[in-house]
């Protein structure tokens, strides 16, 4: 396997590891954004924006829009990806004593998973705290990164019919083993002694469950990776690569990382929220556009909404469509759907095309089976707020949604340079 490809994919496992949830991912991007020169903007401060000078604002700490302002642009070069991946989400007061015997953790899910894969794997938990703080109340990123729990699986032994199919309950057969005896309070003091803090002073928290497992490289030529949430920080990963390492030329370059889409985009950081809309209003009035520019640039404007679709499956082929049938390593994946699911038309199609082509970047095709409808992404919901044309892009992968899923080594790379040739157009 070439180096440029494996090089790239284990930049992404790395840039995963360091994500195990949205805030942590959000954290890297602007850790990543001010090394390569990005201004920090708060939406609760006038934006001061400038052209040849590149920015970045946040909000809930889970979401993120960056931006680049060339000293002349004709509309905006858009790529929006998700931060968030189905996990299950702790509930207030945790630990539940079982049998007088066992501390498991009170959760329910985030998004929709795959259950079965999340048995017997060593998890942990991360996300942020809330701390009282010198009369004020501070937002805290934690992460305790050991083995600290597990889902643990009933024996063949006691579930004589396990391999004949069984329906998992959230509530009762997915609580995660996390000590012996009775440990009220224990999260609470983990949380606490990571941080340093006084656990009395740890208000409140969203924190989730997430796969420990290392991702890594695999099969006779290395043609495979394996990975905790490549659903959607492979898009998160190569939009971020592709706008540090492009200069902003005929268009306002933008990176949009949302958070939410698992469960619907349907909040104040999602993609059906104003964020993206408000953020582009405040450059258009930092800029001082009339009307008339805000219209004509939108009118130019471009998006790709990047998150990945289903490859060809080697024991379930019947799943996919009966002619388009994507695979992994195959290039950048253009998504359809008639019912408008994904946003690509013959319009966003013809131009992605030939922009791929231009710059011999492999590409195939991906509609679902007409019988096994998929979900839906970023692309239709943010045309809620700000309308442009847009296409449904991402890359072949396999084992959707669970805690441990598989793509194809070359196609990070393929990904990232598609992308750096949309900003560079």
């Amino acid at each position: 396997m070439d180096k440029k490809y494996i090089d790239s994919t284990i930049n992404l496992i790395d840039f995963i590891k360091k994500s195990p949830t949205c805030f942590q991912a959000v954290a890297q991007i602007e850790k990543i954004l001010e090394k390569e020169g990005f201004n920090k903007l708060e939406e609760n401060k006038r934006f001061v924006i400038e052209k040849n000078k590149s920015y970045y604002v946040k909000r809930n700490d889970s979401s993120l829009i960056a931006f680049k302002i060339p000293e002349t642009y004709k509309g905006f070069s858009i790529i929006a990806s998700h931060t968030d991946s189905p996990t299950f989400k702790l509930k207030p007061n945790p630990e539940v004593l079982k049998d007088n015997k066992y501390t498991v953790i009170n959760t329910e899910g985030y998004g929709g998973m795959l259950l079965a894969p999340w048995f017997d794997r060593p998890l942990s938990i991360a996300g942020r705290v809330y701390v009282e703080k010198d009369e004020n109340v501070v937002p805290y990123l934690v992460n305790i990164e050991k083995d600290l729990l597990s889902i643990v699986n009933l024996a063949i032994h006691q579930n004589k019919d396990a391999n004949k199919g069984i329906e998992y309950k959230k509530q009762v057969d997915m609580l995660p083993l996390v000590a012996l005896g009775d440990n009220k309070g224990a999260i609470n003091s983990l949380i606490a002694e990571t941080l340093n803090v006084d656990e009395k002073l740890i208000i409140s928290s969203d924190l989730f469950l997430y796969n420990r497992m290392k991702g890594s490289i695999w099969g006779i030529n290395d043609e495979f990776f394996s990975s905790p949430r490549i659903d959607d920080l492979q898009g998160v990963y190569s939009s971020l690569n592709a706008l540090i390492s492009t200069d902003a030329n005929q268009y306002i370059n933008m990176a949009v990382f949302l958070d939410n889409e698992e469960v619907g985009s349907g909040t104040k950081q999602g993609a059906l929220s104003d964020f993206l809309k408000t953020i582009i209003d405040r450059i258009a009035y930092s800029l001082n556009w009339d009307i008339e520019d805000k219209a004509i640039y939108q009118a130019n404007s471009f998006m790709i909404s990047s998150d990945n679709g289903h490859a060809l499956h080697p024991n379930y082929s019947v799943v996919n469509d009966i002619v388009n049938k994507p695979v992994l390593n195959g290039g950048v994946l253009i998504k359809y759907s008639a019912n408008q699911k994904y946003t690509t038309d013959a319009a966003s199609a013809a131009f992605f095309k030939k922009l791929l082509e231009k710059e011999g970047i492999p590409y195939q095709e991906f509609v679902n089976n007409s019988d096994v409808i998929g979900g839906s992404t970023l692309g239709n919901l943010v045309s809620h707020s700000y309308s442009i044309s847009t296409i449904d892009i991402g890359v072949a992968q396999l084992a959707m949604h669970s805690p441990y899923e598989t793509a194809g080594t070359k196609d990070t790379f393929y990904l990232i340079k598609a992308m750096k040739a949309f900003y560079i157009r």
